[in-house]
């Protein structure tokens, strides 16, 4: 029910806005900052959030191929309550609801993916391009431009054809490379003239690490210690051939960018006076932010990865370094390849310096020697790895303002579930924040989480086949951040929160209104067909009661006959 949302005017986002002070931020220092009232630059751009897999539904229609989530969802007891997204929220064919959902916020751009199976059944260009799902997205494109929303798209946001995996291993296999790179110029080439904003990936750490080392995600691979970075290595050789591409045959005529989209939690040391706290936090940050963003705008790994990962192979016995390494051609190939970053940020841990002994049991996470921590006076989440810590993504921006030569930034994931109410967007310190995607539009299929945590602004009733829409307090509160471009000031902000709250009341009465109508339907359905419910009253009472009383009789018949032969 929409009731959790009550007394919450912020489900999604309480953006913090610091435009006051003009000297840099130190994000080494440990002020956790507050909350700034004022506007954001002209032309800052608000939007919402989705991808292919998590809300299109039709898995198996029009042509589309099978993923890698189509197949691991399917597979019983990797998904919470063995959920799947087979119909999700049915999206795609409910795209002219969601448009009036989207003109209703008056967003200004609207980020979605373009589901790989979808319009290359196989993944492979050169087996079959599906007409049908290029005109699905050929559609929804021309409806965003025509209603004045920017579209943003990601290519890969974690729903691989299956015959990739099947045939190559998916990305543990070099040739992702280049088939990633064939899908990706398709798009450019029949989207692409109106398309300008393209990433290539979203979170790759998540596809890396949950996908190929603890197996949490499709395709389920436990490869400890090797799977993660195997994949990470292709899919950042991926990233920047893609880049090439669109650098050299589409950027003239189309003057669009291609960034990829990088997720980070903040690692704050527990102990900000000693020193091996303080390198085990950043060593954090580099470990996960760091894996993809170094390369790309540096060339090569972060060093403290190299170092921590070489030594403990070597401590293994291994001739060579698990983190594979690029060759000098390859890191100029790669340096430099992303015209703006997307930066997706969730919450927030304390670290603190924990050594893993040496052994053949290495992982990703023993590999850098380190412990993660939460404060337990942090808000209460509604999922139990999210945490409400504002002041942390201030300092992840500041992080890689600092460290990757201020690039443009576009905050393409930034969402909480039901129980969390803030998280701070910072553009006081001079980051080049260009624009803020709350995640996400809908409630949708979470993964392995299946549908039961709940990120949209939109509540969607999963129960009901429709998959009808329903307003959250967000709605609201979003819709006048957008208007007034930030917060003018604390008394029209609480007005906000106060009519936000209404407006949850009312969609909380819409949902009860139609569970009544639905409950009378199938109570005058019974009443109204005596045959069904008979038959129901046969197979729910008449016939549990017969096989109990024939279970009873054979029992006591059973007796009867040892009785008589003793």
């Amino acid at each position: 029910m929409l009731s959790h949302c009550a007394g919450r005017a912020c489900h999604v986002l309480v953006l913090v806005l610091c435009l006051s002070a003009a000297e840099d931020f130190d994000w080494t220092k440990n002020d956790h900052g507050s909350f700034y009232y004022g506007t954001f630059p002209t032309g800052f751009s608000w939007g919402a959030g989705s991808s292919a897999y998590q809300t299109e539904g039709a898995w198996d229609k029009d042509g589309k191929g099978l993923s890698i989530w189509d197949v691991f969802s399917h597979k019983k007891g990797k998904v919470f309550l063995n959920d799947t997204g087979d119909s999700a929220c049915e999206g795609y064919y409910k795209m002219k609801d969601d448009m009036s959902l989207m003109k209703e916020l008056n967003l200004n751009h609207y980020r979605f993916s373009i589901s790989w199976p979808r319009v290359i059944p196989t993944g492979i260009r050169s087996d079959y391009v599906n007409e049908k799902g290029i005109k699905y997205y050929d559609t929804l494109i021309d409806q965003l431009l025509e209603n004045k929303i920017t579209p943003i798209v990601t290519l890969y946001h974690w729903d691989l054809p299956q015959v990739l995996q099947e045939k190559y291993g998916g990305w543990q296999n070099i040739s992702m490379v280049n088939y990633f790179n064939d899908f990706a110029s398709l798009c450019f080439e029949r989207f692409g003239n109106r398309v300008k904003h393209w990433i290539t990936f979203n979170n790759p750490w998540s596809v890396a690490v949950e996908g190929y080392e603890t197996g949490e995600h499709a395709p389920g691979l436990k490869l400890r210690g090797t799977g993660a970075y195997r994949a990470a290595h292709h899919i950042i050789k991926a990233h920047s051939k893609v880049w090439h591409t669109y650098d050299n045959q589409w950027r003239n005529k189309q003057n669009g960018m291609v960034g990829i989209s990088l997720s980070g939690d903040w690692g704050e040391p527990v102990d900000i006076t000693n020193l091996k706290d303080i390198e085990a936090a950043e060593r954090y940050v580099q470990f996960y932010m760091g894996w993809f963003a170094t390369p790309i705008f540096h060339g090569d790994y972060p060093q403290v990865m190299k170092d921590f990962i070489g030594r403990k192979s070597a401590q293994q016995g291994l001739g060579t370094s698990r983190l594979p390494t690029f060759s000098s051609q390859e890191k100029s190939y790669i340096k430099g390849t992303c015209d703006f970053l997307g930066v997706g940020h969730f919450t927030t841990r304390y670290i603190t310096q924990k050594t893993y002994p040496p052994g053949r049991g290495s992982t990703y996470f023993t590999d850098r020697d380190l412990a993660e921590l939460v404060d337990p006076r942090w808000p209460d989440p509604g999922s139990e790895w999210l945490y409400s810590v504002p002041w942390g993504f201030r300092r992840l921006l500041n992080f890689v303002k600092t460290q990757y030569g201020n690039p443009v930034i576009y905050i393409t994931e930034n969402g909480v579930s039901e129980k969390m109410k803030c998280t701070e967007l910072s553009i006081r310190d001079g980051v080049n924040v260009k624009g803020y995607t709350a995640w996400s539009l809908l409630d949708k299929f979470e993964w392995d989480e299946g549908f039961s945590e709940r990120f949209g602004l939109y509540y969607v009733d999963f129960r009901n086949k429709n998959k009808p829409r329903y307003p959250k307090a967000s709605v609201q509160y979003y819709k006048r951040i957008i208007n007034f471009n930030g917060f003018p000031n604390k008394r029209e902000v609480e007005n906000w929160k106060r009519k936000a709250i209404e407006t949850c009341s009312s969609s909380n009465q819409l949902l009860a209104a139609e569970e009544q109508r639905s409950t009378a339907a199938n109570i005058l359905r019974l009443i109204h067909d005596p045959l069904t419910s008979h038959m129901e009253m046969v197979t729910e009472i008449v016939v549990p009661t017969v096989c109990t009383l024939c279970i009873l009789i054979s029992a006591v018949f059973l007796m009867f006959l040892l009785s008589r032969r003793n």
